[in-house]
Parts: C-alpha cells; structure tokens; sequence
C-alpha cells in the first residue's frame, strides 16, 4: 500500500533493524530479509490501520454522496458508533497477507539486487570504494517496488472492497451517483475474491495498478535510498543488510 509510504516505509525499516541485532550471528539470506521485512510490515500496518480504513472511505465519497463524512475524527466516531469496533479492521487479513509479499519483498529485492551488483560489479556501476552510486540505488529500490507492488497488488483491491462492506452508502458512495442501489457484502476475504472476479474478471484485481504503481514505486525507491544517505551523514556503520 504513498500513504504515507515513505514514513511507513522508514518505520519498516527501524523494525526491520531491531530484528536483524537479534539475528547478527547469521547470514541474512533473501529468506532472512523477506521474513525481517514482513514481521515489521505487519506491526506498522497494523498499529496505523484504522487510518488507513478511514482514509479509503473519505477518499471516495463525493458531494452526490448520501453519506457525508466531515473529517477524520467524524469519520472515525460515526464508523464506530454504527457499524461497531471492528469494522474499523476491516480488510485487516487481506492486508496482513499482502504485507508478505509486498514488503517483505521490497526489502529482499533491494537487498540482493544491490549486493549482487557490488559483488558482480556488473555494468561498471561500483564505484572506486566499492559502493553503488545514487541513481543505481534509485533503480535498485524501483525494482524492488515494482515487484512488491505487483504480487502483492490484488490483496490492496481486497482490502479496500472489505473496507466498504457494511457501509450502508457503500454502492452509491463508489459510483457518486447518489442512488439507492444494494449494500456490497462480502463473507470475507475469499468470498471478495471470488466476487470481483466473478463478476468483473480476473483484470478487475489490477484495477488501478498503473497510477497507483507511479505514487509507490518510487516512494520505495526514495525511501531506501535516503534512509541509507542518513545513515551515512550521521556516520552510522550498519546497513541495512549487515
């Protein structure tokens, strides 16, 4: 999921620090890495969630819209008080899933795209001190988000049609036409896959892809890339991958 991608992103990364101290005496394998990224994916997602469910729906209402939220904190206290606490985790598996694959890739793509470079020294892109120049970090860290984006894109789409279930102004807040039409339901994550596709095909997981895709890749790309140019000012010796 830039919500706040490059800060999100950033607290992934300390997590992901915290994690490897503990794991110092091994060699962090691609396996290692994917594992370290997902298990800080998943703690930030979590902690910030409710947000993120808000968000979606300030994000589609339109002025046709029955419902009307006047803000966040609106949006929050009427969410709670008619559809309940737990609705503001809705979504929550289909995310938690995705964050696998998404960040957990991320940081493995960048990680071994990055050290395979320096240890090939393919293209002549090492520099005298043995290290990757700016713009071939960028590209290392836009691979990496293209690939995390990719696989893990159709969970979003989940995740964003469970956030809208229940909501009685769902239908009419989707399509801005301020008609009455039937509340989208959905018996969790599988059955929400198994609705979109059957009623919108297998492409209707990709919807938004592309847009989507030129606001993360290169927050990830940013994100990997400044954090280590800190790391680097402040004279800090780990990288990401020791």
């Amino acid at each position: 999921m830039a919500l706040i991608a490059l800060a999100l992103s950033q607290t992934q990364q300390s997590s992901s620090l915290v994690m490897r101290k503990h794991l110092k005496e091994a060699e962090l394998t691609p396996v290692l890495r994917l594992g370290a990224g997902a298990c800080a994916g998943i703690i930030a997602m979590s902690a910030t969630y409710p947000m993120d469910m808000v968000r979606g729906r300030l994000t589609v209402q339109t002025e046709k819209s029955p419902r009307q939220y006047r803000g966040i904190f609106h949006a929050l206290t009427t969410v709670l008080r008619e559809e309940g606490p737990r609705s503001l985790y809705k979504g929550w598996l289909p995310s938690v899933i995705g964050v696998i694959p998404y960040v957990g890739l991320n940081f493995a793509v960048y990680e071994s795209l990055k050290d395979w470079l320096i240890k090939s020294k393919a293209l002549g892109l090492v520099d005298d001190n043995n290290e990757l120049g700016v713009a071939t970090r960028l590209a290392c860290g836009a691979a990496a988000g293209t690939v995390g984006q990719t696989v893990a894109y159709p969970l979003d789409v989940i995740r964003r049609r469970m956030q809208m279930a229940g909501w009685k102004d769902a239908a009419s807040v989707v399509t801005g036409d301020g008609k009455t039409k039937a509340t989208l339901e959905y018996n969790g994550m599988v059955d929400a896959f198994r609705k979109t596709v059957r009623h919108e095909g297998f492409g209707a997981l990709y919807k938004g892809l592309v847009p989507n895709s030129v606001k993360v890749v290169p927050s990830i790309a940013i994100a990997f890339v400044t954090y280590e140019m800190v790391k680097d000012i402040l004279g800090v010796e780990m990288r990401i991958s020791d």
